[in-house]
């Protein structure tokens, strides 16, 4: 098993990956400032230089990195350079918030069962980058989130905690979209929370379990 350490004391050390505005981002930061989550963002990267993300690391003193899609014309440099700049910030955990890149090997070694990501469904239904959408089109009446390990499997890592969200009659996609990522903002510091608090460990057989 993995995890699992009582840690309360010292807050958990983050660093989060981004590719656009970083609602995500505002709402971890949101929780650590109202004191509701022991952690500690150490660094902010993003995957594109003009994302909004790093305007709002930097609006509260956040270390940030960025890079282009030059750098990505080979993504092991790419992820290479990332797992450099985790470590160097003395990262524990990893948190994909929007980032729209896969991460490879470079990254996932570094940090074995240490990479989050949150994914826009009730995973294993709706994979892929338009799970929104995919879902809103095949007239599904719940849908969700999804928080899990990342790993070398596209969105198939293990799954930490899981939302429902209702597909209401009179939705439209934009509105379907707004609370999902409603329920995001929720979730993805809870699930933090329970990390801090050292009470996610991963079973033998790849399930995650949290302790009371």
């Amino acid at each position: 098993m993995s995890g699992g350490l009582n840690r309360e004391a010292e807050p958990l050390r983050i660093g989060v990956l981004l590719s656009g505005s970083g609602t995500n981002l505002a709402a971890i930061i949101d929780a650590i400032e109202d004191g509701s989550l022991n952690a500690e963002i150490v660094v902010v990267i993003s995957s594109r230089p003009e994302a909004y993300g790093l305007v709002r690391a930097k609006e509260h003193g956040i270390a940030t990195c960025s890079l282009n899609k030059e750098l990505y014309a080979d993504p092991a440099t790419a992820n290479e350079i990332i797992a450099t700049e985790l470590v160097r910030a003395g990262a524990e955990y990893v948190v994909m918030a929007g980032y729209m890149r896969k991460l490879t090997d470079e990254v996932l070694q570094a940090f074995p069962d240490k990479v989050l990501n949150l994914h826009p469904a009730l995973l294993p239904s709706f994979m892929g980058a338009h799970a929104i959408e995919e879902a809103f089109d095949a007239g599904v009446k719940v849908t969700g989130i999804t928080v899990h390990f990342a790993n070398a499997e596209y969105d198939k890592g293990p799954i930490i905690a899981q939302r429902a969200v209702e597909v209401r009659e009179d939705d439209t996609l934009e509105s379907l979209e707004a609370r999902i990522h409603e329920a995001e903002h929720a979730l993805y510091p809870e699930v933090l929370r329970w990390l801090a608090a050292g009470r996610v460990t991963i079973t033998e057989d790849r399930k995650v379990r949290i302790s009371e």
